[in-house]
């Protein structure tokens, strides 16, 4: 595991901020960073109807942004592997899921042309 800076949280800045910004009304940063009990209230309110997500989202930009144990969440990146966990292998396991998900797609695509092209011809029993 990385090095632990005291005073520095590991969560991610980035993270942080991409929640904040995409479910901020909804307090997804704040579930993130470990303040359940005010990401309640931000779902419950829709982020202080948007002027508290508002806040939080300049906040965690300008790494001013606190973890639920007062560290600052500054780290742009997400916190390396453990040992034994390779990035790479990941990597290439999403690459090859990716590959079979397109796969896919394009069959189901071919599908539904097909099935188009069906509905679209004219029935024997229908006048021309």
């Amino acid at each position: 595991m990385s090095e632990q800076t005291p005073g520095i949280s590991e969560r991610s800045r980035g993270v942080a901020l991409a929640l904040g910004v995409l479910g901020g009304i909804f307090g997804l940063h704040r579930f993130y960073t470990g303040h359940t009990r005010t990401g309640v209230w931000m779902g419950l309110t829709l982020g202080g109807l948007g002027v508290w997500c508002l806040y939080d989202v300049v906040v965690i930009a300008a790494g001013d942004f606190a973890d639920a144990d007062g560290r600052r969440v500054v780290r742009w990146q997400t916190v390396a592997a453990p040992p034994g966990e390779s990035a790479a292998g990941d990597l290439a396991e999403i690459t090859d899921r990716l590959r079979r998900l397109e796969s896919h797609v394009s069959e189901l695509g071919e599908r539904v042309d097909f099935a188009e092209r069906l509905l679209a011809r004219p029935r024997a029993s229908e006048p021309k």
